[in-house]
């Protein structure tokens, strides 16, 4: 699940959430999910993380959740065009392109250096805590999800982490579950959509948060809405909350810059290589690879 407090402003750049190494494993019971290796080489979007949440200001969240509902029915509808043949049904491409570009600049001047200051002056092991602390606010809107998508082991599995870890791991800082076999099962609201039949409609790439489809941009809004920290969570709590999430998503991008580099500033064209690795990982996470396969039509310039 997206990180609930990460506001545009501190959030991926639009892409380097493709690298989100979270605490997830492979699921048992339910559609295949990429571990956390398997995370690292495809190029995961937090959705991650990549991409992080819409800002939804405090006082208005019984607002939002308010209208989660109808702006699922919404969803429901426009998302029920499947795609085009080949698999990429990006009809909003000449606009995506250019939020694109926008999203490189705002790594290149602002979230690369970043992140670079952050690595090089935060130790390693207070870095670690900060991304526990970060994922363990996760926990409770990915049991959450996984309720609504009729599996009840992701949730009690979420369920019990998030209290050992808030416990014994002094707040989510340590993590103690996963010594225990207790791994984070990761999922957001996006895939309770494609569990209820939602199509994933048209590819976009949002101002700094990057690549989504138009499920998985209404799965960041209910993600943010209906997340049970932000609902127990006062104002100091919540700024703490933000502080530490940005110190996680700063530490990715530095853990990460060979990767976020490579895929931003060394692609022949970063746009279509971006679009088809988030459509390639985002299937395969939701188990639909086999029947919406990808194809990428800039392969030649790849050297294919």
């Amino acid at each position: 699940m997206a990180r609930p407090f990460t506001t545009p402003a501190v959030a991926s750049a639009g892409h380097w959430a493709y690298v989100r190494a979270h605490r997830g494993t492979r699921r048992t019971d339910g559609p295949a999910r990429l571990s956390t290796t398997d995370k690292k080489v495809g190029f995961q979007l937090q959705s991650s993380t990549f991409p992080p949440a819409l800002p939804v200001p405090a006082p208005r969240r019984s607002r939002a959740r308010a209208g989660v509902a109808v702006a699922v029915l919404a969803a429901l509808a426009a998302c029920a065009a499947p795609p085009p043949e080949g698999g990429i049904n990006d009809p909003y491409e000449s606009t995506n392109r250019a939020v694109h570009d926008f999203n490189r600049g705002f790594d290149r001047t602002l979230a690369r250096p970043l992140s670079q200051a952050y690595g090089t002056v935060v130790p390693k092991p207070v870095r670690e805590m900060a991304d526990n602390f970060a994922n363990n606010l996760e926990l409770p809107g990915d049991a959450l999800n996984s309720v609504l998508q009729g599996r009840p082991g992701p949730a009690l599995r979420n369920t019990a982490r998030f209290a050992m870890n808030t416990v014994l791991g002094f707040g989510g800082l340590l993590d103690p579950a996963q010594i225990v076999g207790l791994n984070h099962d990761e999922t957001d609201f996006g895939e309770t959509l494609a569990v209820w039949g939602a199509r994933e409609g048209a590819y976009v790439e949002l101002p700094v948060l990057g690549p989504a489809t138009e499920r998985d941009t209404l799965g960041k809004v209910v993600d943010f809405a209906l997340n049970p920290v932000g609902w127990v969570a006062d104002k100091p709590r919540e700024n703490l909350f933000t502080g530490v999430d940005v110190a996680a998503t700063l530490g990715d991008r530095y853990t990460f810059t060979g990767v976020v580099d490579g895929l931003l500033y060394e692609s022949a064209d970063s746009y279509a290589q971006l679009r088809l690795q988030y459509l390639q990982n985002r299937r395969f996470e939701l188990g639909q690879t086999a029947d919406e396969p990808v194809i990428d039509p800039y392969e030649d310039l790849y050297g294919q």
